[in-house]
């Protein structure tokens, strides 16, 4: 999702048979589908998720602008009444970062997944993923450069730097995930809320969560997956433009531990 730096000022929409905001079961899980033109992909995409997670879920769909094509997609899925998706327009800043937020903020509780529109990430790790939280995890990564774990496509330079990052994290400073910056990942709702996030550019957002986690303390765990590039669409990850972000909070892991007791993570 591209971010224009224009804020939406209009309020939260919820259309179709979806959970209240913040009402749904602690228990559930809750996935956050950040989108920006991928009504091609959606049908396949909704097949996939409804396949392979077996977990009790609900999805939030979000989408920057009312003429977005994923919209009437996702509308078609409500209509025929699958009461386990919701429609939530952006409510922060356009682009990836104010629409994953937008999704955290729907959630009271519980583990929450963010998942790509585009196909990319392997649906068939989430119940595994929900697992590894319930037995006390505040973060499970999807990772691409552990045993077991591989990439099918993308960009070489893109593929050698993000796996460079991963992997010197955890090697150098002890993060224990060798795929620190992918975004496929499982948050506790409770851990999101304590965290100050400060990502204004893109999928950095990722690495800031998992950097803050881990200086204060919190458990994270994670399971090889599979990554395949898109085949419909654009991409829209923005490499040169984000860098400076991914390498301010590549940096920053390497401050001393912190406390998770101290309130906001910052």
């Amino acid at each position: 999702m591209p971010d224009d730096g224009q804020r939406e000022q209009a309020p939260l929409t919820t259309l179709g048979a979806g959970s209240p905001r913040g009402m749904q079961n602690a228990g559930e899980l809750s996935i956050v589908i950040p989108v920006f033109n991928e009504g091609k992909n959606f049908p396949h995409l909704w097949s996939e998720v409804t396949t392979h997670i077996k977990s009790p879920f609900h999805a939030y769909l979000v989408y920057d602008f009312d003429q977005d094509d994923t919209v009437p997609a996702a509308q078609k899925v409500i209509d025929q009444g699958d009461s386990r998706l919701s429609l939530v327009k952006n409510e922060i800043k356009r682009g990836v970062v104010g629409a994953i937020r937008t999704g955290f903020n729907q959630i009271s509780s519980g583990p929450c997944i963010v998942v790509m529109a585009d196909l990319s990430d392997d649906l068939k790790q989430v119940d595994e993923m929900v697992e590894l939280y319930r037995r006390g995890n505040h973060i499970i990564a999807g990772s691409r450069y552990m045993p077991g774990g591989k990439i099918e496509g993308s960009n070489f330079l893109k593929q050698l730097m993000s796996r460079m990052a991963g992997l010197t994290l955890f090697w150098l400073r002890g993060i224990p995930t060798h795929d620190a910056t992918n975004a496929f990942k499982l948050y506790d709702v409770e851990l999101l809320k304590k965290i100050q996030i400060e990502s204004q550019g893109g999928f950095e957002l990722s690495l800031e969560i998992t950097v803050k986690a881990f200086l204060s303390g919190y458990k994270i765990a994670e399971i090889p997956t599979t990554w395949r590039d898109r085949t419909e669409g654009e991409s829209k990850f923005r490499l040169w433009a984000w860098l400076p972000s991914y390498l301010k909070w590549y940096f920053y892991a390497f401050q001393p531990k912190q406390s998770k007791s101290s309130g906001n993570l910052s």
